[in-house]
């Protein structure tokens, strides 16, 4: 994972802890942020490297399928399976299963999970008993958990069981720092799978970029700078140099086309600004402390320490 940022460093310090134990990990974050990347860490410094890696996107299949990609099926169990075959679980035995989108998991299949969870047992559609297996679990989600079990369509006991241990990545936007040091790695990588000369990214477009919201992450950043290595190979790039429509416009509220906030010539409350961005982020969000902070491109630490600071429940 590529970064320097207070913010990346010390997710990564938790995740290389937490590695050396068996520990359920729920990692959180933005789409884009990198949380299989972390996941891939967690296996790979864990006593589990040796053993296989197994993924699962529980949004990427039809709910009438999770239930038989997870823990398999017998011959018979259902029209159409003619031979056994082995779900996910039993793939992962010795290893580490990776569950990303863990929030689309139907109903049924998360009461299965949470029994495999308690007990290390899953069974396979069409046996006649359960049988035992040996698997780390890590999921993944850029959902609130929380707001799903209010709504009902996540166990809360599910969600507690998986969140033993939270990892939450920050957003692109939170750690702008790490802007210069992920394109000229990306531009780098990618000039050399191209066959191509990389291009480089002058200081006005870095700062252009340090401007955008990012939603979709490094991921976002990784597909333009790609793009940018394709067309314009060997080239200095300048703000002019980024597509029509590729980036937002520079975020609202005092800023210029150079991303420089403007301060009004009557001045202001500078206190009294950051309490009501608080509150607005706060009342935008529901309550829901890590998304305010997401809003104001804060961690979840620092917004804590200036709702204390600002009297704010």
């Amino acid at each position: 994972m590529i970064g320097e940022s207070p913010a990346l460093q010390a997710v990564i310090r938790s995740a290389r802890l937490v590695a050396a134990t068996d520990a359920t990990v729920l990692i959180l974050g933005e789409s884009g942020t990198g949380k299989e990347l972390l996941a891939r860490l967690l296996h790979g410094e864990s006593r589990r490297t040796a053993g296989p890696w197994v993924t699962l996107n529980c949004a990427a299949l039809p709910d009438e399928l999770i239930e038989s990609e997870l823990f398999g099926y017998q011959r018979g169990a259902f029209t159409g399976a003619e031979t056994d075959r082995l779900g996910r679980v039993q793939q992962a035995h010795g290893g580490t299963l990776f569950l990303d989108e863990i929030a689309e998991l139907p109903l049924a299949a998360q009461a299965k999970l949470l029994r495999f969870l308690e007990q290390g047992e899953c069974q396979a559609l069409g046996a006649s008993h359960a049988e035992h297996v040996d698997v780390r679990i890590l999921a993944a989600t850029h959902q609130d958990l929380r707001r799903r079990v209010a709504q009902g369509s996540f166990r809360e006991d599910l969600f507690y069981r998986l969140h033993v241990i939270p990892l939450e990545l920050p957003a692109l936007r939170e750690r702008d720092d790490d802007l210069p040091l992920l394109v000229s790695r990306f531009a780098n990588a990618l000039a050399e799978r191209h066959g191509v000369s990389a291009p480089t990214f002058s200081k006005p477009l870095l700062k252009r970029l340090a401007c955008h919201s990012w939603p979709g992450n490094v991921r976002e950043l990784r597909n333009l700078v790609e793009r940018c290595v394709v067309l314009l190979p060997g080239h200095t790039l300048g703000p002019e140099d980024i597509p029509d429509g590729w980036l937002c416009p520079p975020q609202a509220g005092g800023r210029d086309d150079t991303g420089e906030w403007q301060l009004p010539t009557c001045g202001m409350d500078l206190a009294l600004l950051e309490e009501q961005l608080i509150r607005q982020a706060l009342d935008q969000s529901g309550g829901n402390r890590s998304q305010a902070a997401r809003l104001l491109g804060l961690t979840r630490d620092t917004l804590l320490y200036r709702m204390k600071k600002h009297a704010i429940a």
